[in-house]
């Protein structure tokens, strides 16, 4: 799997941000494709990803993203990127031409982007929903309070904007977003960022434990209880999200082509 990502020169968040899950996600043949290269120009407290100021975007990339899936044999493509707030449209651009290439080269198949906040412009969360991908994800990564330890160069109230966004230009499209616990949030917390994402008719929860990735990232703060995982995941049933992946090791991709063929079922 990694000699075939690396044969079209391209990056992945699972080795780029050292997920848990990589090696059961290549054994199953699935990668969730990085864009815009591996610089991302915050330096969120979380993330293991390398910051600093990136290279112009490889207008050739969406292509190889769409040909590496193509020889990957993939049904579902999974696509995030680093955020790149010295780009005017955020890289919505990117995520566009990405999907496009895809529909040309797989029609089959089906795309989950996992978008940054794209400086909080309707106009460019518009171009990425505009090419139509079967879902639409932005991660709130934690609750409000922790923002400046957490994602000090974000806004917990922009992210949700995005979300809101995207269902007022498409309402039949699907959202998604993650959070993690174990950061030192509260459980009264939690609940009023699952209240706060429905408030706005995102479709797909995933909670997941926070893991250090490296020593200069924030340190866990509490292991949290694979009972407490399974409480959040009722939760979140009762409050209508129509899909909810709550455990330890979920991440934001986690089972994603599985997650959206229940829905659609």
């Amino acid at each position: 799997m990694k000699e075939k990502l690396d044969a079209f020169n391209l990056h992945t968040v699972c080795e780029s941000a050292t997920c848990p899950n990589v090696g059961s996600c290549f054994k199953r043949g699935t990668a969730t494709f990085m864009i815009l290269g591996d610089t991302c120009t915050r330096d969120c407290g979380f993330c293991s990803v390398k910051h600093g100021t990136p290279a112009p975007p490889d207008p050739d990339e969406p292509r190889r993203v769409a040909e590496a899936a193509r020889e990957l044999n993939l049904h579902h493509v999974v696509i995030t990127s680093v955020t790149r707030d010295d780009l005017k449209d955020g890289g919505a651009s990117a995520f566009a031409d990405t999907v496009r290439w895809i529909n040309r080269l797989l029609p089959d198949a089906t795309t989950d982007l996992l978008i940054p906040d794209l400086h909080g412009l309707k106009k460019n969360v518009a171009t990425v929903a505009e090419a139509r991908p079967d879902i639409i994800a932005h991660n709130l990564e934690t609750v409000s309070r922790l923002y400046p330890l957490a994602r000090k160069q974000a806004d917990y109230r922009k992210s949700l904007s995005v979300l809101k966004m995207v269902k007022e230009i498409n309402p039949e499209m699907y959202t998604k977003s993650g959070i993690m616990v174990g950061l030192g949030e509260k459980f009264n917390e939690v609940l009023e960022v699952l209240e706060d994402l429905r408030s706005v008719d995102c479709d797909f929860l995933t909670i997941g434990q926070y893991l250090q990735p490296a020593a200069e990232n924030i340190a866990v703060h509490e292991f949290i209880h694979p009972e407490m995982f399974e409480r959040f995941k009722n939760v979140g049933e009762e409050m209508g999200f129509r899909y909810v992946a709550s455990a330890p090791l979920v991440r934001s991709s986690f089972h994603s082509e599985e997650a959206l063929q229940q829905i659609k079922s």
